[in-house]
């Protein structure tokens, strides 16, 4: 009875998120434009700002004519200086936490800057708003009745002078609100252990007479979890460990070379998979009906979109347009100005657009692994 209850009122908590969702759907240009001048009003007194005179831009046409297009290289120094502690470089508010993300093109580790209003405003919005959207499709959801398991990367978060630094999903970790632990599993002090092997075995140790009804990880990852689950118990499937299990959130990889593999894992006609598009830059874009292929770009998580078509790409000398000029159809490099202090940065990721009312994507592979062959463009997706 009182697991239902929570169930109740919970999912009326997060349904009430839609109503703001609509708005952008609603008024996508309006809202993105508005939120443009809002970050470059918030960082103009920042040395960035200063430097490319924020306080005289008054829309668009300003904002692409003034601040140049930049990749992880151009930002590197000023990133550099913000970890060793000094601030107002690039966001105004301080920033001590960085993303570790993997190499760039000159083998080196990225940095990224995850600042507060990122990390509320876009990392745990969209979180709660996974499963909104879930919700508002699936009334009859009994997800909190049990708990969700959750798998991140490495745990380790390290300290280096003024700020610290890992991977995202720990960075996360380390800032959810205390009363998740009572909604998901495994407990926070569990996912935050370091060493894989040790945290996989405690996972599962966790988990296993836990009535677990909804999984959140990369395919991958959550792949090598769920057959240890079955080691463990001696079990054929999932359903007879958790047989409330009814959804699987997932992201970060193609989910294709794996759909296969968890329909066997989890034999169940109904059981619900959603799709989710996020990095260490930023959380972008959710699937948002049941069974579909494609994601609804999230456009109030105080991330502006800009978009190079990809055969007129150039890298930082690209001609980049804005959300209002996309076409279906045609593959787009992305360029996102963040909450977190990134301005125009091309984030290298490269997308089509299904739909543009309301506007949806598919994630088609990376820039550099884009080549042009006898003017046959060859991309990941192909």
């Amino acid at each position: 009875m009182a697991f239902t209850l929570v169930n109740s009122i919970i999912s009326w908590f997060l349904k009430k998120r839609k109503h703001q969702i609509e708005l952008f759907l609603k008024y996508p240009i309006d809202v993105q434009q508005e939120l443009l001048l809002k970050l470059v009003n918030t960082a103009k007194k920042t040395e960035f700002g200063e430097k490319y005179d924020f306080s005289f831009i008054q829309n668009y046409n300003d904002f692409a004519n003034t601040v140049p297009i930049q990749q992880y290289e151009s930002i590197e120094p000023l990133i550099d200086r913000c970890r060793k502690g000094e601030q107002n470089l690039f966001w105004p508010t301080n920033i001590k936490w960085f993303a570790k993300s993997s190499g760039t093109t000159n083998a080196k580790s990225k940095f990224i800057p995850v600042s507060d209003e990122a990390l509320e405003y876009c990392h745990l919005k969209a979180g709660k708003d996974m499963l909104c959207l879930y919700i508002n499709n699936n009334e009859k959801t009994q997800m909190f009745t049990g708990k969700g398991l959750r798998l991140g990367g490495s745990s380790e978060v390290y300290q280096d002078k003024d700020s610290y630094f890992g991977d995202l999903s720990a960075i996360i970790t380390e800032n959810l609100p205390f009363w998740i632990d009572y909604s998901s599993a495994p407990s926070q002090e569990v996912a935050l252990m370091a060493e894989w092997e040790t945290k996989m075995e405690a996972i599962i140790n966790e988990t296993i007479n836990e009535n677990i009804t909804s999984l959140v990880g990369v395919p991958s990852w959550m792949l090598v979890l769920l057959n240890r689950v079955l080691e463990k118990t001696g079990k054929d499937n999932i359903l007879e460990v958790w047989p409330n299990l009814e959804v699987y959130f997932h992201g970060g990889v193609n989910f294709n070379p794996y759909r296969e593999q968890y329909k066997k894992l989890i034999p169940k006609k109904d059981f619900k998979y959603y799709e989710t598009y996020n990095a260490s830059e930023g959380f972008f874009a959710i699937q948002d009906k049941n069974g579909s292929k494609e994601l609804l770009l999230m456009l109030d998580y105080g991330i502006f979109y800009e978009f190079i078509p990809m055969d007129m790409y150039n890298g930082e000398n690209s001609k980049a347009i804005p959300l209002s000029d996309v076409k279906k159809e045609i593959n787009y490099a992305i360029i996102i100005t963040t909450n977190g202090g990134l301005w125009r940065y091309l984030i290298g990721d490269t997308v089509k657009f299904t739909a543009t009312n309301p506007y949806r994507i598919k994630i088609t592979g990376r820039t550099k692994h884009h080549i042009n062959v006898f003017g046959e463009e060859l991309i990941i997706e192909n």
